[in-house]
């Protein structure tokens, strides 16, 4: 049986080791599902039902909500690490041996943590819009970003499209299209962020980027198939660091999205999903 797509799925939640964890489930059940980790302060209402409807049509798509954050319950992790650790909890309590990552900006430095920390759990993953830990700029602190997330008077999908979408004429109609698809949703809403997420989460991306151990050395350690994505002009997450993950990891694919930025997967999401599906099925 084909669960809900995103308009639809419910919220469910499941609870280990004292924390309840919200998450959504959505596609055909069987064979490697793929876990989707999200973006500084986003929540399951976040993700774009351009990819995520697309790649459930023919896997089981998870939604996970870390602890802290919207519906999920506990406090927020101070560390990537412990962010991880929630994410390998949660699968363990679904009971899911073996995964497939798409990890989002935020969730791309989880995926590679997760990787580490349980290698034989991690079949494939994809790096969209990320950093290696020590990347240069890899923590998001720089003030012109700051000055967006902290500007209580512009709307959210404001700060969207000034944070994931190039200043141009194709730009600006991406990032509509993206807001119109993110309003699509009918079954209840998630919980925004709170106040304590965006300051714990951002001091905890800016000790990932501030580490000064081998970047190369732990990336060699990551021998799972990776696709790597980004736009060609990312303000938040620089490009470089994309091809960083691609140089040092083993076992890299590198796709990069022309005159686009952040949120070059909402961008391109027709193309973004056909290159994903196709590295998810071993190709």
């Amino acid at each position: 049986m084909t669960n809900p797509n995103t308009a639809m799925a419910e919220t469910r939640f499941i609870e280990t080791a004292g924390i309840r964890y919200a998450y959504r489930r959505l596609g055909v059940p069987g064979g490697t599902p793929l876990l989707c980790l999200q973006h500084f302060t986003g929540t399951l209402d976040n993700w774009d039902p351009a990819i995520i409807d697309a790649l459930a049509e023919d896997r089981e798509v998870l939604l996970f909500e870390n602890a802290g954050v919207g519906q999920s319950g506990g406090d927020v992790p101070g560390s990537i690490a412990g962010m991880a650790k929630h994410a390998i909890q949660f699968l363990d309590a679904l009971g899911v041996a073996k995964v497939h990552i798409l990890g989002y900006s935020l969730g791309g430095f989880l995926a590679q943590d997760i990787a580490l920390a349980r290698p034989a759990l991690v079949e494939r993953m994809v790096i969209t819009g990320s950093a290696p830990q020590g990347g240069a700029g890899a923590g998001m602190d720089r003030p012109e970003l700051v000055a967006i997330y902290t500007d209580a008077t512009m709307a959210p999908a404001d700060k969207l499209r000034h944070l994931f979408f190039p200043d141009t004429a194709a730009g600006a109609a991406a990032a509509a299209a993206f807001v119109g698809r993110l309003a699509t949703r009918r079954a209840p809403a998630d919980l925004p962020a709170g106040p304590h997420v965006a300051p714990t989460q951002l001091q905890a991306m800016i000790d990932w980027a501030n580490w000064r151990g081998d970047v190369a050395g732990k990336l060699a350690t990551i021998t799972q198939p990776v696709l790597v994505t980004n736009g060609s002009n990312d303000t938040m997450i620089p490009t470089e660091n994309s091809f960083t993950l691609a140089k040092y990891l083993p076992n890299a694919t590198l796709i990069i999205y022309p005159n686009a930025g952040h949120g070059a997967l909402f961008q391109y999401a027709e193309g973004y999903v056909a290159h994903v599906r196709t590295f998810l099925h071993g190709a």
